[in-house]
């Protein structure tokens, strides 16, 4: 019982490391039809963020309390810039060119781990995270690692905050009225690019959480760690239905259970091979996704 509960909440908090950088992802493809393959590269920039921060290179921050606050605070903030550059500079005259937009975004995402390689090496580097998140508590017989919990709450959080800003905001209806009607919503005197900026702000700033709390996951952070999160992520993705929100949670809590049941009780790596089953299985039974709608 214990292991089963174990198993359950860390693939749940996997699963929140995934819908992290997921959510993003999915909302940028479902309000503006971009398929970012940079994304996994903001995830890195806000991961290497915190870490800088973390030991001590910025003021205030550090690796307890507040000053661990403060890191991942800056380190988002930083994964939230690098995203409204790579907007404003190579997305947004590519919006028409969807062909070019997909090669220079997969410029950027090997273009990043090869400058955080050549800046501070290729070797993974230690996560200095506070004490209080690196021990166990108990629950039903298991010791659950707290790190976890802080995942799946994050990962909460950032879902009911989008879910808030799409159905409850100026800016989320003017956001999906142009990608309904761009020229339409232009002609009323609604800037839809400063709209559109918004929302890559937004994925690029859960990218970069996903990346700060994914070195507490993970102990540690590397230049790959954001190429090979993104690969699941884009399985969330298509699993959860393309530009939802809310399927890209549900997928992410089946993705994590999956994986860490499959490597536990079968053969270590299995797992991967378990999720793309899973994927295919899916897309046969429903081709849209778990959702296929933006939500």
């Amino acid at each position: 019982m214990s292991t089963v509960v174990l198993l359950a909440v860390t693939g749940l908090g996997l699963g929140a490391l995934y819908f992290l950088v997921a959510s993003g992802l999915s909302l940028i493809f479902g309000l503006m039809d971009v398929l970012n393959f940079a994304h996994g590269a903001l995830l890195s920039i806000g991961a290497y963020g915190s870490w800088w921060a973390a030991s001590g290179h910025l003021p205030g921050a550090g690796s307890s309390g507040a000053g661990f606050v403060l890191a991942v605070a800056f380190g988002t903030a930083v994964g939230t810039l690098a995203a409204v550059v790579l907007e404003l500079a190579l997305i947004r005259p590519l919006y028409q060119r969807p062909r070019e937009q997909v090669l220079a975004t997969v410029g950027v995402g090997l273009a990043v781990p090869a400058l955080l390689s050549a800046i501070w090496g290729a070797d993974a580097r230690p996560f200095p995270g506070p004490h209080a998140l690196s021990g166990t508590f108990g629950l039903l017989g298991a010791r659950i690692p707290v790190n976890r919990l802080v995942l799946v709450g994050a990962a909460l959080l950032v879902l009911a905050a989008l879910r808030l800003f799409l159905g409850r905001t100026r800016h989320g209806l003017v956001v999906r009225a142009g990608v309904e009607d761009r020229a339409m919503v232009t002609a009323l005197g609604i800037d839809v690019r400063r709209a559109f900026t918004l929302v890559f702000a937004i994925g690029g700033a859960a990218a970069a959480l996903g990346g700060a709390l994914g070195g507490l996951y993970y102990g540690s952070v590397d230049p790959g760690q954001g190429t090979s999160l993104l690969i699941f992520a884009f399985v969330v993705v298509v699993m959860g239905g393309m530009g939802s929100v809310a399927g890209a949670a549900l997928a992410a809590a089946g993705v994590g259970l999956v994986q860490q049941f499959a490597n536990y009780y079968t053969a270590s790596g299995l797992g991967d091979l378990a999720v793309v089953v899973l994927l295919a299985a899916l897309l046969l039974l429903r081709p849209s996704g778990l959702t296929g709608r933006l939500a």
